[in-house]
């Protein structure tokens, strides 16, 4: 919950904006805590920023763009270099704030954060990325080629739950095709952002071409409605994502928003039974389940049913401590009122009629027995209209439905509304050909449950789980951060031939 600024939490650490090349102290009379999800340890203050202030970021970036714009792309490529470098060197450093303010395991952490930083070893390679096209002698002595030109001033808007490598999906890509960024992390937990933020200035990045806010709402509306603000990628909830959407739309602006999922994990009987088990679990509670990719639902074809208890033995198994403490498997939920959500939708599992097969909701972890604690939780007996199914739980919660065929499998997942992730488990090469043909949903997983492509690939995220034609990362985002320019052009010799006039469109 917001609250006025409380002088005797002076001090504690107040999080600064980045505004034109400078970390200066918000003027807002709102401030959050950010807490630590294992301890309800106070790690720092967060400022919601003023509408003016948001209005300065935009100014900063909007000045730096006439400059940026023109540097050379080698320039903006070795930038790109020195800052996976320092990411590499500081990678340790970050993760240890990351699982702080986030809950995650130290080693969920680094990977967090090495998902981000293919990205921007792959913004490096901007040279080929950013190439047009070009066609010699398309008429009489005309030829035609396109530009691909940055498009202003860009933002981004991301979510409590990867802290580092949704920011690095973002600001790296945008601003190495030769834009200026905004970003707003999330109040939840921006210290980590704002560590890779730093690392961006050291290596190079100048003043004002990129820019932080922090905020809620009114920091959203206000980057959504900007007049100077030409392209907004968001990634974080349903609601929140159609909000910014709609609302951006509807003030010209490009947007890429994804969204919430409910992705399922297709078990046919003749899957490796080990290899499967182990992935449906590690896919289902890595994370405490805080991932909009994470295997919330199992489907069991046929024989496959009988593979119930090993996925509920292996759960059992799952260590639930801190995320700072070695051997963890399942850190806190990021907030008391994400765990009270968590347990309100296992409290309706029960209610409608589904079994509990593994009840997580009374872990206790010596130590931190204030932490935001859910055990993995695993039902059977679902259908699919209970709450379990429809709602994103985004905890460590799997629920299991159980089909005779492949086909009634396929059409179950393709009847669920989001489309961002699903996979299949099986040693049959037909029946893998099949699923990837017929599955509507926009990332398919052969034996792999968690189909994150890498950064060569886009996102590709679908239906209910993703607004705008484009992806983050990847091909489609040099597309969603530059325009196309074409250019047909003819020259002449000064003794060339005079053709006379030609008052058709043709050309000759």
């Amino acid at each position: 919950m917001n609250a006025p600024h409380n002088p005797a939490q002076a001090k504690v650490d107040q999080v600064k904006l980045l505004i034109d090349g400078q970390w200066v102290e918000s003027k807002t009379t709102e401030w959050r805590d950010i807490v630590n999800p294992a301890t309800q340890q106070v790690l720092a203050r967060v400022p919601f920023a003023t509408v003016e202030e948001v209005d300065a970021a935009v100014a900063a970036a909007q000045r730096a763009f006439a400059s940026w714009r023109d540097t050379p792309i080698g320039a903006r490529m070795r930038i790109m270099l020195k800052l996976q470098a320092l990411i590499r060197e500081h990678s340790k450093r970050i993760a240890q704030t990351l699982s702080a303010e986030q809950g995650k395991t130290i080693a969920d952490a680094e990977g967090d954060i090495f998902r981000g930083l293919e990205v921007v070893e792959h913004a490096a390679s901007i040279g080929t990325l950013q190439m047009g096209e070009f066609a010699e002698n398309v008429a009489g002595g005309v030829d035609t080629y396109t530009l691909r030109q940055p498009i202003g001033v860009c933002a981004g808007i991301t979510p409590f739950n990867f802290p580092a490598m949704i920011p690095l999906w973002m600001f790296p890509m945008a601003i190495v095709c030769g834009n200026t960024f905004v970003l707003k992390p999330s109040e939840q937990d921006p210290l980590s952002t704002v560590m890779l933020v730093e690392l961006a200035l050291q290596a190079g990045v100048p003043a004002g071409v990129l820019n932080v806010v922090h905020g809620g709402k009114q920091v959203v509306d206000a980057i959504c409605t900007h007049k100077d603000i030409k392209a907004i990628s968001f990634v974080g909830s349903t609601e929140v994502g159609t909000h910014v959407y709609n609302l951006a739309s509807q003030h010209g602006k490009r947007v890429q928003s994804m969204m919430g999922a409910k992705n399922h994990a297709v078990v046919l009987p003749d899957a490796n039974r080990t290899q499967t088990v182990n992935a449906l679990v590690g896919a289902a509670f890595g994370a405490a389940g805080q991932r909009c990719m994470a295997t919330s639902v199992a489907v069991l074809v046929g024989k496959a049913r009988e593979w119930l208890p090993d996925i509920k033995a292996a759960a059992s198994q799952l260590k639930v401590n801190a995320g700072c403490e070695p051997g963890t498997d399942v850190g806190p939920v990021v907030s008391k009122r994400a765990k009270e959500r968590v347990l309100g939708l296992i409290e309706s599992g029960i209610r409608e009629g589904a079994t509990l097969e593994l009840d997580g909701r009374e872990v206790s972890v010596p130590g931190y027995e204030q932490g935001n604690f859910v055990g993995p939780t695993l039902f059977s007996g679902v259908t699919t209209e209970m709450q379990v199914y429809t709602q994103e739980i985004f905890g460590p919660v799997l629920v299991t439905l159980e089909v005779d065929t492949l086909d009634e499998a396929i059409a179950l997942v393709n009847r669920n509304p989001f489309g961002n992730g699903t996979g299949l488990f099986t040693q049959s090469g037909a029946a893998a050909r099949k699923f990837q043909s017929e599955i509507d949903v926009g990332q398919v997983g052969i034996n792999i449950p968690i189909p994150v492509p890498v950064p060569y690939f886009s996102f590709t995220g679908s239906r209910g789980s993703k607004l705008g034609d484009l992806g983050p990362y990847g091909k489609q985002v040099v597309q969603f951060y530059t325009q196309t320019k074409t250019v047909t052009a003819r020259w002449f010799d000064d003794d060339s031939v005079n053709d006379g006039v030609n008052t058709t469109i043709s050309l000759r």
